[in-house]
């Protein structure tokens, strides 16, 4: 079984964040940090960006298939810093002076598939060494936090996470899975936030290409990964 690549290479978010460390004095007494996405990996090959009407689409080849697709959707529920030679769990309360937590979810995130990325947001960090990254692909549930984000977003299909809408080989497709984990990432080099005021940024890159294809290389048609589909376990 295959499994989606989210991580540092991974993601676009649009809304202001806050960092959510409360517990810790420090916080904010670093430098900025602005958080960028991007959905693709540079020089990646076999992957163009469309020339007519659909310019913001990413058009996959390979052998005689064609992938186009045309919007990537994730809900993200929490990005995480964790840092240098730290050991602890961030997400247990009495370490989270460990870590910096953003808040960010439920967020949808529309990951940008052109080349080049996106600004999401700016934060203050504490300052210090960071060699990590964690956050979560989330399928809203019932909490206040996801009835918030389900109110804000009436149309989201219910028990899914990520959707990807493009056409295979002229095809229309839908691709929804219900896909809910924390993906982890690691620096290289480590992220060094000093007390100089100036603004660092810090750019995750979804590898959306690698998605819809086997470990060989071919293509899979989207539609055929759905829940239940034969190519369910594929991607």
């Amino acid at each position: 079984m295959r499994r989606m690549q989210l991580g540092a290479s991974a993601l676009l978010v649009s809304a202001a964040v806050a960092c959510s460390d409360s517990t810790n004095p420090q916080v904010g007494k670093g430098q900025n940090v602005s958080l960028s996405f991007a959905g693709r990996v540079p020089g990646a090959a076999g992957i163009q960006s469309a020339t007519n009407v659909m310019a913001a689409s990413m058009v996959i080849t390979s052998g005689a298939n064609t992938l186009v697709i045309s919007s990537v959707e994730i809900v993200l529920r929490k990005i995480e810093l964790k840092r240098q030679s730290t050991t602890v769990d961030c997400d247990s309360t009495a370490n989270e002076d460990a870590c910096e937590e953003f808040t960010v979810g439920a967020m949808l995130v529309n990951l940008p598939l052109a080349a080049g990325v996106t600004t999401a947001f700016t934060v203050p960090i504490d300052s210090g060494t960071y060699t990590e990254a964690e956050f979560k692909v989330h399928k809203p549930g019932n909490d206040s936090v996801d009835t918030a984000f389900m109110a804000a977003n009436p149309t989201w299909p219910a028990n899914v996470s990520i959707r990807v809408t493009g056409r295979y080989n002229g095809v229309s497709f839908t691709f929804m899975t219900p896909l809910d984990v924390e993906q982890e990432t690691t620096f290289n080099p480590a992220l060094v936030i000093d007390v100089s005021g100036s603004t660092t940024n810090l750019t995750l890159r979804v590898d959306v290409a690698t998605w819809f294809k086997t470990a060989a290389g071919a293509l899979i048609d989207p539609a055929s990964a759905n829940t239940g589909g034969a190519n369910e376990s594929a991607v």
